[in-house]
């Protein structure tokens, strides 16, 4: 069914576009191979689309499926439906996969780098905080993040295709403003329109409900290769909403896929209603149940009450045990919770470090850590 954008609602998703900072894309296993190939010129455009995202001072992480499609071929099997068999898939795509794309991005002087990734990654939250500090390391490099499956030793995952939610959940780890799923179809339609005539598509939605989840198909059998339909991701766009971070959900087999959406071409755009920092701040002081206490002096409280990160120069002392990725409690000379926050070191560690310039930590531990005990970030104040 052909679908024009209306002029207004364009407006709205490419100002998502030109106000977003951090953008986290997905792409499927149908738009990366086809017949067990990579679709080469198709990522060469992806990449040129990413490119100049990247040159408008943007940063883009890439999140992308496709090592069984581009593996399976190699087990005598077109469509393996054994779990092993999968796994096996991905073992011998994965590298296949990695070349194609760094081979995109080379013309253009582009660096990726690849992270294996499960959802439990992105929801434990001492994995969580490796995970983020590794693509923040990569981002900070001028590389462009490829994030997969770590379909290997995935189950769920390459079962129930949640890459979509991986996504989300990577948009949600790394505070991006947008995520855009590229699809093989222009968006959510008010039923599917490759059976009804009369569906309707739907180019904005401030909030997603039961009845945008009974208009969703499901998975797309036809393209062979792909395992996750509009289902997945709503599921995936609600992650993001919650995150405060906006979804554009389009068809991925453009030309230049995320320039066509700037452009105008026709897709669902979910508004987040709040920032990923006022999100996560949210998220912060409901979720985190203290497992332990920081005591800290008068100089780190000014700079804590300012939105500074805990330094290990400002303690003053440790209450509790509790390891690394632990939600701790920071208090003040007088006994007053300043502020819940994630801690990057474990009790014993910060009890080594108390009173340290950060050019002391790493001698004093033996290991280099993150520059702060407590990252802004990962910091509520109360």
């Amino acid at each position: 069914m052909p679908v024009s954008q209306p002029e207004g609602l364009r407006g709205m998703t490419g100002d998502s576009f030109r106000t977003a900072k951090r953008i986290v894309v997905k792409t499927g296993s149908a738009l990366i191979a086809e017949q067990g190939k990579a679709r080469t010129e198709w990522l060469a455009r992806l990449a040129a689309d990413i490119s100049d995202l990247r040159a408008r001072g943007k940063d883009v992480i890439l999140v992308s499926s496709g090592a069984v499609a581009l593996g399976r071929v190699d087990l005598g099997s077109p469509t393996p439906a054994r779990l092993d068999q999968k796994q096996a898939a991905a073992a011998i795509g994965q590298p296949r996969l990695m070349a194609a794309l760094a081979g995109a991005f080379a013309s253009h002087n582009i660096t990726v780098g690849q992270a294996l990734l499960t959802l439990s990654d992105t929801e434990t939250r001492r994995r969580w905080l490796n995970a983020r500090a590794t693509l923040e390391t990569l981002l900070d490099a001028g590389i462009v993040p490829v994030i997969n499956e770590n379909d290997t030793v995935a189950t769920d995952e390459i079962r129930y295709g949640d890459n979509d939610r991986l996504a989300a959940r990577v948009a949600q780890m790394m505070g991006a403003d947008l995520l855009v799923l590229l699809s093989d179809i222009d968006g959510l339609y008010t039923a599917d329109p490759n059976k009804d005539p009369q569906a309707v598509h739907i180019p904005v939605l401030k909030e997603l409900s039961t009845e945008h989840d009974a208009m969703a198909t499901g998975a797309n059998a036809a393209a062979g290769v792909g395992s996750g339909g509009m289902v997945t991701k709503l599921a995936a766009a609600r992650i993001a909403h919650a995150a405060g971070c906006s979804t554009i959900i389009t068809r991925g087999n453009r030309e230049h896929p995320l320039r066509a959406i700037e452009e105008g071409a026709p897709s669902t755009l979910i508004v987040a209603d709040t920032t990923p920092a006022r999100a996560r701040e949210a998220w912060l002081m409901g979720h985190l149940k203290p497992e332990g206490t920081i005591l800290i002096d008068a100089g780190a409280t000014r700079a804590l009450q300012g939105g500074a990160s805990l330094l290990a120069v400002g303690i003053t002392g440790v209450l509790g045990g509790f390891e690394r990725g632990a939600a701790v409690a920071i208090k003040s000379e007088q006994g007053a919770t300043i502020a819940k926050g994630v801690t990057s070191y474990s009790s014993s560690d910060i009890l080594r470090v108390i009173g340290l310039q950060s050019d002391e930590v790493e001698a004093t531990l033996g290991y280099r850590g993150r520059p702060a005990i407590i990252h802004r970030d990962d910091m509520v104040r109360v």
